[in-house]
């Protein structure tokens, strides 16, 4: 029976099948189970590097999902680890080269600066996508003038590279689309939505657009009111990502001007997953979302 991990009144089902998987989580999820291989067998990062050519650090980042396969290297690391049966080192080397796969993103290459393209592979595996905002409306949520708005202003000094950036984001959005089982958890500091971006008619439009997207089944909107005193100062806008698959731990993406950081350890995501909860619970209920949408856009 799938396990479920429950989040909120959000519970995710945990027991998809790794062949539906995208790439980033396939890696992810190859790299876990050669790890679990090699430990049982006792050997260590340099054995397992010695026998296929290369060093420690390239067993860890193979381990950790960070780096392709080859199939000649998983073909070794499999005979080391003592998998003979037929059937199993087929399984696994033929998740190992849909994992090779290259993301839709990389048609945009001008457009996806190094540290993002992980985030976007993250992004379209997700099983459900929980942020909080506190600038800007989150890039899945933009319309395409109020993201053209955004990218305007961060890149006033190279014009030309604004839409192939606009591109990406309206493409990005796709994920969200019915039929669809990404779903996305938004809490968005109220200021944002009265922080003016573009005209007044991006802004409406903006916010009609946020109406409609918190109508969808898969999507929950919720505003943290300006005179919330919480203590959340000093953080920003921060992103954690949850996978379908058990054996792929949720990730903390937070972007800053020119670079990410991405959290994965246990002990540092655990303060972000409490951040998380304790917003949901403070901010106003998702079913007030359309009635403040509509005032805001009254005052415009």
């Amino acid at each position: 029976m799938p396990n479920a991990r429950s989040v909120g009144d959000l519970t995710e089902n945990t027991g998809k099948d790794p062949r539906q998987s995208g790439p980033t989580a396939l890696r992810i999820l190859v790299g876990a189970q050669l790890r679990r291989m090699r430990e049982s067998q006792g050997i260590t990062r340099e054995a397992a590097g010695y026998a296929i050519r290369g060093s420690h650090s390239k067993i860890s980042r193979l381990e950790l999902g960070r780096s392709t396969f080859k199939a000649r290297d998983v073909a070794d690391l499999l005979s080391l680890y003592g998998v003979v049966e037929a059937t199993e080192r087929s399984a696994l080397l033929i998740l190992a080269e849909r994992a090779n796969a290259v993301g839709w993103w990389h048609e945009c290459r001008d457009a996806v600066p190094d540290w993002f393209d992980t985030y976007l592979g993250l992004e379209q595996d997700a099983a459900l996508i929980r942020t909080y905002a506190v600038q800007f409306v989150p890039g899945l949520l933009q319309t395409e003038d109020y993201a053209r708005a955004v990218l305007g202003r961060a890149h006033e000094d190279a014009p030309e590279s604004v839409e192939p950036r606009v591109a990406l984001r309206m493409r990005r959005q796709r994920i969200l689309a019915p039929p669809t089982s990404h779903r996305l958890w938004v809490v968005m500091d109220e200021s944002v939505l009265r922080r003016r971006v573009g005209d007044a008619a991006v802004m409406r439009a903006q916010l009609d657009h946020l109406r409609e997207m918190a109508a969808r089944p898969n999507v929950t909107i919720q505003l943290l009111p300006l005179d919330y005193g919480g203590n959340v100062g000093g953080v920003g806008s921060v992103t954690i990502l949850r996978f379908a698959e058990a054996e792929v731990k949720d990730v903390v993406y937070m972007e800053q001007i020119a670079s990410a950081q991405y959290l994965t350890k246990q002990s540092d995501v655990d303060p972000y997953q409490q951040l998380m909860n304790e917003l949901g619970m403070h901010a106003r209920p998702a079913t007030d979302t359309p009635a403040i949408l509509r005032e805001i856009m009254a005052s415009l």
